[in-house]
């Protein structure tokens, strides 16, 4: 969910000399459980406790900022609030923190169904930002259903994570991270220790409570204080591992739920890394392919799609020795200039950025990709970032067991480089993000076994980047027998739903609005 690159791009024209999720970490075989929902409960004073809904202010620095949310038609106005949870669900008396929530009341009133909590991703998405961004997209469902969206555990205004600060992170984000020699690869993993210490520092309250299970069991919590008897729910990358994980503790209480742009439940974090090198590599190949078929229209060099990906390849190589003028004193650098491409293959609205940003750089002049690049890491024009990669960080490294050494992590090189010439290596040596993490992880992969949920809408998207068709498949079979019913797009960008697709969008509103379920093997183009 990349909405927020308009207004990254938007930024650049203010600043620049120009006329625009995966897993970290892995471990043991097996999943580790998520526990039961009946070995410790929300306490009961929370579940009844009365939230104090006003007009949403301005985002906050940590959510991303930019304006308060424009009204919705017919002049609806967004509500945001805050709701008490447990910092520590196993011990109730270690306090609470609190949750930032925004909502839009459903326009039909008399016939509305209950409240729709949407999760966008990350993790480490702000759902209070997120939420307004794609609201035009949601205007059918909103006729019945109160528009729900939170800030997890340790994002955005939920007693956010904190790491190094805006100028450690330009530093941290513009390095080296596809080393060569030893003497790159010593400081590459220096810097990742460096980062996991500062979090440490400034965050050891949160770090062992903003896990995957932990935000389940607010969602829960949240469906009792918001007064509804199950869950209707819309999850969206990684929030269709959270609502896996929440349909395993809480199967009876799940209601209709739509998962898109699956997360593969079954995979490890090194599997899914791989998965995800693979993924954007096939949405390159399809961006190299459309440029080939507009021929002269199209400014990149090359008469075939492996001609454009060399030429890709070949730009993207010479930024590690010869960094380019970006915007202002910034440089674009090799990884900067990597990152830029991920973010504009997260929708096929973006493709026209990244031809014009590879095009500008091949001429010298990175801005638009370092642009695209601070999109991606959640820095704004006046050099704040977000706290999304943060938190994206503490639930990744929470979650998964598993830490890699430098050795490891060049044996794996290989793989990676066949599966992505162009993303390989940056997904490949991304497996260290969790090796000096100071909390250790839960789990090889959740389990997301719900017997007894369902129906559960799957939507997978053939052409997805960062969450691979494979996914959807395997999410399926992780939930159960009868629990879910898969929905394919055969298109591209990351998700399906907010792609605009009249069967999507159609087949999805049937469902959250009639209960219609879609029959299995249901294929929208």
């Amino acid at each position: 969910m990349r909405r927020s690159l308009v207004a990254a791009v938007s930024a650049l024209a203010l600043v620049a000399p120009v006329a625009g999720c995966s897993d970290t970490g892995a471990g043991s075989s097996g999943a580790s459980s998520t526990g039961s929902a009946a070995t410790s409960p929300a306490p009961h004073d929370l579940g009844s406790q009365k939230l104090d809904w006003r007009a949403c202010g301005t985002p906050s620095v940590a959510q991303g900022g930019g304006p308060s949310p424009s009204p919705l038609p017919g002049g609806v106005t967004w509500q945001c609030t805050t709701m008490a949870v447990p910092l520590d669900y196993a011990h109730p008396s270690a306090g609470t923190i609190r949750l930032a929530l925004i909502r839009a009341k459903a326009a039909d009133q008399k016939h509305r169904i209950g409240s729709l909590v949407f999760n966008f991703g990350g993790p480490g998405g702000s759902g209070v930002t997120g939420l307004p961004s794609f609201a035009k997209d949601y205007e059918k469902l909103r006729a019945r259903y109160d528009l729900v969206s939170f800030d997890p555990r340790g994002v955005g205004d939920s007693d956010p994570v904190e790491c190094e600060n805006n100028q450690q992170l330009d530093a941290f984000y513009a390095q080296d991270a596809t080393p060569d020699t030893a003497a790159e690869q010593k400081t590459y993993a220096a810097s990742i220790a460096r980062y996991s210490a500062a979090c440490e520092h400034r965050s050891s309250r949160q770090l062992p409570h903003v896990g995957t299970t932990e935000a389940a069991r607010d969602m829960d919590l949240m469906r009792q204080v918001l007064g509804d008897k199950k869950l209707s729910y819309f999850g969206i990358s990684y929030g269709t591992e959270l609502g896996g994980v929440y349909a395993h503790l809480f199967p009876t209480r799940v209601g209709r739920a739509v998962f898109d742009g699956v997360v593969d439940p079954t995979q490890n974090s090194q599997q899914g890394a791989l998965g995800q090198a693979k993924g954007f590599q096939l949405a390159l190949d399809n961006f190299a392919k459309n440029c080939v078929a507009r021929g002269d229209a199209c400014k990149l060099p090359g008469s075939t799609p492996k001609e454009v990906e060399a030429f890709i390849v070949k730009l993207l190589h010479s930024l590690d020795t010869r960094p380019i003028m970006g915007i202002g004193v910034r440089k674009l650098t090799a990884t900067e200039g990597t990152n830029g491409v991920v973010e504009a293959l997260y929708s096929k609205d973006f493709w026209p950025l990244l031809e014009q940003g590879l095009d500008e750089a091949h001429g010298g002049n990175g801005a638009l990709l370092l642009a695209l690049s601070d999109s991606l890491n959640g820095r704004d024009e006046h050099g704040r970032y977000s706290n999304t990669q943060a938190a994206n960080a503490a639930v990744n490294c929470l979650d998964s067991t598993q830490r890699f050494t430098v050795a490891q992590t060049r044996q794996s090189l290989p793989e990676f480089r066949k599966a992505s010439p162009v993303f390989g290596d940056l997904l490949g040596w991304g497996m260290l993000s969790c090796t000096k993490w100071p909390v250790a992880g839960r789990w090889t992969h959740p389990d997301v076994s719900a017997p007894g949920a369902g129906p559960i809408l799957v939507v997978g998207n053939t052409g997805d980047p960062a969450t691979p068709y494979e996914g959807a498949k395997a999410m399926e079979k992780a939930l159960g027998k009868g629990v879910a019913v898969e929905l394919t797009f055969k298109g591209q960008g990351h998700g399906a739903y907010d792609s605009g697709n009249a069967c999507v969008q159609r087949t999805v509103n049937s469902y959250f609005l009639d209960g219609t379920v879609p029959k299995p093997g249901t294929v929208c183009r």
